[in-house]
């Protein structure tokens, strides 16, 4: 027999072309079945594509607010003090720019210290800039929402603050507070801290809440002197393509002077990154349960449809059809069952994705709640980030799933003997 007449029977089987108003109860009631079960995949088809572009938006929204304030690359000079390593940028700023990806070069000087305003204490992250060249390296002064970066003069111990910790302690520009360094002198008079006091001549917004809380700026030079025997210091770099970070900072550790070391953006932060990524592995493989749900009941109803067509089955067979012919008969009826669940799934789920920068403000205004508060999540709106990659692969896994789930149907209805099932009906 033609394959065409297997295409027909089994776009029939599948509820294509075929009159709804004649078909029997036990027709109408397989049909539902199978009608929940593309359901089913189609919902578990756009809730993954949905849940990964979301995951995806939220990794790079967080990564590229977190490298408008940080370098790509930060050479480290350990052990050495900090206005020693300083004198030193011109030569470490030679042999990094002697790589064709390295855009950019700025020193900085890195140290923890304690922020006192009044009687509020607030542990912050000081980074000891040269305007200047900070441009170079960072988004920092294009961040800047009170005040300049070139604000920041040597000698003047001036400093620059995040928005969030600026409301947090009610700050403003021209207001003084008091840096407390972690290491401190000792006298025959006991423990004396280094204090510096400091006046606030800027603050800026990254819209990355760790950041905006915590991470401070001063001058260079100022820093230096707060930080002389405990800060550490060295060079911040930018490159071309942030993604060949790692390889430029290998290329790097080749060339540098015994005791300096390069560190990539990636290694910074590869908790962070790492604990994403297997959260959004997890995330795939039990979104994917629902798929394979939706799977067993796109079996169990090609099942009943075995059952129920058994009489055609046998007249198809005493007409001369092959068991391989009736095999795929039911094979093309799970398959469009699948491709066009899996299409639903995958036009609903792109639509979404593509849109929930619009649609989860508006359903946030409409009950008024947040979903995303910025103190957990570091950023208060939902990203979306689509990816083919993505799509391919949800969509071909739902395609396999569904034709796995009609093979063993098909088998069974391939193995029913005419005689017996015209004997019993």
């Amino acid at each position: 027999m033609s394959h065409f007449f297997e295409w027909w029977v089994g776009l029939r089987y599948a509820g294509i072309g075929r009159r709804a108003g004649r078909a029997s109860g036990r027709d109408r009631f397989v049909s539902f079945v199978a009608a929940m079960a593309m359901a089913g995949i189609a919902l578990g088809v756009a809730a993954l594509i949905v849940v990964l572009s979301v995951m995806n938006g939220f990794q790079r929204d967080v990564r590229d607010r977190m490298l408008s304030v940080l370098p790509h690359i930060e050479l480290f000079v350990p052990g050495d003090e900090p206005q020693a390593v300083l004198e030193q940028f011109n030569a470490l700023s030679e042999i990094a720019r002697s790589n064709p990806e390295v855009t950019g070069a700025a020193p900085f000087v890195a140290a923890p210290a304690i922020l006192m305003r009044g009687q509020a204490l607030r542990g912050v992250q000081v980074r000891g800039v040269e305007p200047s060249a900070e441009t170079a390296v960072s988004e920092l002064g294009q961040q800047m929402v009170v005040g300049s970066l070139s604000d920041l003069k040597p000698g003047k111990y001036g400093l620059i603050v995040g928005q969030t910790l600026a409301d947090i302690l009610n700050l403003s520009a021209g207001d003084s507070v008091m840096l407390l360094a972690p290491q401190g002198s000792v006298s025959p008079a006991g423990f004396t801290p280094r204090l510096r006091q400091f006046t606030i001549v800027g603050i800026y917004r990254s819209g990355h809440f760790e950041y905006d809380s915590s991470l401070v700026f001063a001058q260079a030079q100022d820093a230096a002197r707060l930080f002389r025997d405990t800060g550490t210091a060295g060079v911040r770099l930018r490159v071309t393509d942030m993604h060949q970070a790692p390889e430029v900072a290998l290329e790097l550790s080749a060339q540098l002077p015994r005791g300096v070391f390069a560190a990539d953006w990636s290694r910074n932060n590869r908790t962070w990154f790492a604990a994403v990524q297997t959260e959004k592995r997890m995330m795939f493989l039990i979104l994917t349960l629902i798929v394979a749900v939706a799977a067993f009941n796109l079996l169990s109803s090609q099942v009943m449809a075995v059952k129920d067509k058994q009489s055609d089955i046998a007249i198809l067979r005493s007409l001369g059809a092959t068991p391989g012919a009736i095999a795929r008969i039911f094979l093309i009826q799970g398959a469009l069952i699948g491709i066009v669940g899996t299409f639903l799934g995958v036009s609903a789920g792109a639509l979404l994705a593509y849109n929930v920068d619009t649609l989860v403000p508006a359903i946030e205004r409409a009950l008024g709640i947040q979903f995303l508060p910025q103190e957990i999540y570091f950023i208060a709106s939902l990203p979306s980030d689509p990816r083919v990659s993505d799509i391919t692969v949800i969509a071909l896994t739902s395609l396999v799933m569904s034709l796995l789930a009609t093979l063993y149907p098909s088998w069974r209805a391939s193995r029913l003997e005419p005689a017996q099932v015209l004997r019993h009906d």
